[in-house]
């Protein structure tokens, strides 16, 4: 399934067709988009016999994100090899976890503000947890998943390195710089949901455009089993809670010199199987 946000009410995708959760079930299901991550696979088994003709069905100009509030937003740092070597880091021999904070949420065409001259881009599998989570293990972690989406780690460079340690959390967190979306896709319409191409392409003034990233999530250190296994040894995980999984090499800290985002550019994310953002900057 494709469940996505519009306007703040849950639709279901079904052919070239988006419908009104709420109105579609006659309110057996929830309107609302983290309550409806949590009641998933009782939707699947409700649209397996369902007669849905156009009566519901909605005209959607723009998608809001998939999960707008989330309970809890966790973060993997240094989870590409290639990308810790790029930035000069050690290999990490455990996940290296951070916060992002809910009001950073934005949607998958919404513009992001710059603010300073040093933000960069990280493309990011965002994990949606659809079940309460706690002690669970590695073989068992994906039963806990409603679902993938898009999504970009926008990293404002400058204040990520003030202070003695790292500004991770404040530093990914300005408003917008977590977009995510169009839709949070369920893994059965994906082909090896732990293994898909993963790209951010920018597109700079006059339409040029730039393949910044190009990876596979199967490069993951820590993958997404491994992921939701850890973080439910210590905390307890809830529905519609967020696990961005860690960015591929192609960041343009990386680079030398080093590049950034310019205000007139968009910011394009794709992972295989879960459509496309496409993010302006200013």
């Amino acid at each position: 399934m494709r469940i996505a946000n519009h306007h703040g009410r849950a639709v279901l995708q079904h052919g070239d067709s988006w419908y009104d959760v709420e109105a579609v079930t006659g309110g057996q299901y929830s309107s609302d988009p983290r309550t409806l991550v949590g009641q998933l696979d009782q939707l699947a088994e409700w649209k397996e016999t369902a007669e849905l003709n156009g009566a519901h069905a909605v005209d959607i100009e723009r998608f809001g994100p998939p999960v707008p509030d989330p309970v809890q937003i966790f973060a993997i740092g240094l989870n590409y090899r290639a990308h810790a070597e790029e930035t000069g880091s050690e290999i990490p021999d455990y996940p290296v976890v951070f916060t992002k904070f809910q009001t950073s949420i934005a949607g998958s065409t919404d513009e992001v503000k710059l603010p300073a001259d040093t933000v960069d881009w990280e493309a990011e599998l965002v994990v949606v947890i659809g079940k309460e989570a706690h002690q669970v293990e590695p073989a068992d972690a994906l039963s806990y998943v409603a679902g993938y989406m898009n999504g970009q780690d926008f990293s404002e460079r400058r204040l990520q390195n003030r202070g003695a340690k790292p500004q991770f959390s404040l530093a990914k967190s300005y408003p917008g710089f977590s977009p995510v979306g169009p839709y949070l896709v369920t893994l059965d319409e994906l082909d090896d949901p732990n293994d898909l191409a993963i790209t951010t392409t920018l597109v700079k003034d006059g339409g040029e455009t730039e393949l910044a990233q190009n990876s596979r999530t199967s490069d993951l250190i820590f993958d997404v089993p491994t992921l939701v296994s850890e973080l439910s040894k210590v905390v307890k995980l809830v529905p519609g809670d967020l696990i961005f999984t860690g960015t591929p090499s192609g960041v343009g800290l990386g680079r030398t010199p080093k590049m950034f985002l310019q205000p007139g550019w968009r910011v394009q994310t794709e992972i295989e199987g879960l459509g496309r953002m496409d993010n302006p900057v200013q």
